[in-house]
């Protein structure tokens, strides 16, 4: 299986998250797509190519034209008040609020954003703009022919909606790429997202339209971020109604229970035919990551590796969260592994 890197990732290395209430050292740091692509190689899973660079054009299909033209300079707009941290939305525009664009790049923040944790450094669009580009590749190999590819993206999109960063997301790197695959000869696309927070951004992006089948399965946003989209209710809405499909989990969930979830969504899968499919994935699922509460074990990733094989479709990994750094590549393998059967 071919892998799509870029060492243009480390262009993102924030400094700070704001978690429990205080600044620390962000859980999505350099170090894991490092460990990643070290065990990538340690594996022998297969060549390790370069992304090309498709320009803009396939990012604009997806996200608002303001808003990525924001992403473009926010930092620059931040370092010319002179402020001397990173980036940090402090305000937004909340319940019977103006939904007006403010000036300020304070305000220009909190319009854009969803979340507080992710902050905005130097190097940042550009890492944002390489990982979208690692994901369009991913999927012209799919396209030209390949069963299955791995796009090692970081930054991770998932979060990522029309016009909003949040959850160390900025690009809809998955998105991105299943809007490539059906712009280039693709009828339909399903988006399976197996890590541990909703993906909520897929499913706004995607969530009134029926030639993408979204299906997440993520913790109960009751008690898990994003908090505010990812219920079991959220089917679509006017063309999309039953393209988009719900599993919240309890804390403490086990393999047997997600992967009792994975096996419907894929049955959905296998139902709405697509002509590719894209899986978000995230190993924040794992029992030791530190930012979650589900209960895989790192066997587990092998084997439902090898349960979305079974759809034998042509199929692009788009690598989202987990930040459990000493397993993270351990288990970012094992579902490639196991979707391959080596």
């Amino acid at each position: 299986m071919k892998t799509i890197f870029t060492e243009k990732h480390k262009l993102r290395n924030a400094k700070t998250e704001l978690y429990g209430g205080q600044l620390v050292e962000p859980f999505e740091r350099p170090s894991r797509a490092e460990f990643i692509i070290e065990r990538v190689r340690q594996a022998g899973l297969g060549a390790i190519v370069d992304p090309q660079d498709f320009g803009l054009d396939p990012v604009y299909k997806i996200h608002n034209t303001h808003y990525v033209d924001f992403l473009q300079v926010a930092w620059d707009h931040w370092k010319a008040e002179n402020f001397a941290g990173e980036a940090i939305p402090t305000t937004w525009p909340a319940r019977r609020m103006s939904d007006r664009v403010p000036e300020f790049i304070e305000g220009r923040l909190g319009y854009y954003s969803m979340a507080v944790e992710t902050s905005i450094s130097d190097g940042t669009w550009e890492a944002a703009y390489w990982s979208a580009q690692v994901a369009l590749t991913g999927a012209a190999e799919v396209q030209g022919g390949e069963k299955g590819v791995f796009a090692l993206c970081r930054p991770p999109g998932h979060h990522s909606a029309l016009d909003m960063y949040g959850g160390y997301c900025f690009l809809n790197n998955a998105a991105i790429a299943a809007q490539s695959l059906l712009d280039n000869g693709a009828k339909r696309v399903a988006v399976v997202d197996v890590d541990f927070h909703h993906g909520n951004g897929t499913q706004d992006i995607f969530y009134e339209r029926n030639d993408v089948l979204f299906a997440s399965l993520h913790g109960d946003p009751s008690h898990a971020f994003p908090h505010f989209l990812g219920y079991s209710e959220e089917k679509g809405e006017g063309d999309g109604a039953g393209f988009n499909i719900n599993y919240p989990m309890k804390p403490g969930t086990r393999f047997e229970e997600w992967r009792a979830a994975l096996a419907d969504a894929l049955d959905n899968v296998r139902h709405f035919a697509p002509d590719a499919l894209v899986i978000s994935l995230g190993v924040d699922t794992f029992e030791n990551d530190p930012i979650s509460f589900f209960k895989l074990k790192s066997e587990d990733f092998l084997t439902y590796g090898a349960d979305i094989a079974q759809l034998q479709l042509p199929t692009l990994f788009v690598m989202e969260g987990g930040y459990d750094i000493d397993e993270i590549g351990i288990n970012t393998v094992n579902v490639l592994q196991g979707f391959t059967g080596e």
